[in-house]
């Protein structure tokens, strides 16, 4: 079995009157994420991580800020072109980890929020998704937010990923176990 490790950085100045979204969720704040999108720092991370990972390139290769389709379109969107591209590479994800660094709002109270629709962008157990934030104490970055994420992946046995088509195309598990097996009649 094959493994990848990604990893994605992201950041972004706040700025008022615009809603603050983070992970895929809406959080009560003064000041929202700057951005060509949403500005969801987290899921843009997240995103590189993975497309990373498969060396696919990064965020912007695939939704270039100058394009004008993507003004303040939902992050869910860039990662869900990122789990295609792993998709297609014979990959999943196995864990997530993930560090903010921003001076407010505190992150401890929405965790288990994050963490939950996190793991629901990836497909994942919520047990696999680890979210954690820390102040940038010293380091003159307080009008920002800034995301760090590493993401594991493993490739997808033949067997699974037979399984799954024959299902898309409604093939019986019996001919799905035949071809697996080296029962297949030869014929392409």
């Amino acid at each position: 079995m094959s493994m990848r490790i990604g990893y994605g950085y992201d950041s972004h100045e706040f700025k008022a009157g615009v809603p603050l979204v983070i992970g895929g969720v809406k959080l009560e704040h003064t000041h929202g994420l700057a951005g060509h999108s949403d500005g969801d720092v987290l899921l843009h991370a997240i995103t590189d991580a993975l497309l990373g990972a498969v060396a696919a390139g990064d965020i912007g290769s695939f939704f270039p800020p100058s394009d004008p389709r993507w003004k303040g379109a939902d992050s869910a969107v860039f990662l869900a072109e990122a789990m295609r591209q792993i998709e297609a590479a014979g990959y999943r994800v196995v864990n997530l980890d993930t560090t903010m660094i921003l001076a407010a709002p505190k992150i401890v109270p929405h965790a288990e929020r994050l963490r939950a629709r996190v793991a629901e962008l990836l497909g994942i157990e919520r047990s696999c998704v680890g979210i954690k934030a820390k102040t940038p104490e010293g380091t003159g970055t307080d009008n920002a937010a800034i995301a760090h994420a590493v993401v594991l992946l493993e490739s997808i046995p033949l067997e699974s990923m037979l399984e799954e088509a024959a299902v898309a195309v409604g093939v019986e598990d019996e001919q799905v176990s035949s071809v697996i097996e080296g029962g297949g009649n030869g014929r392409h």
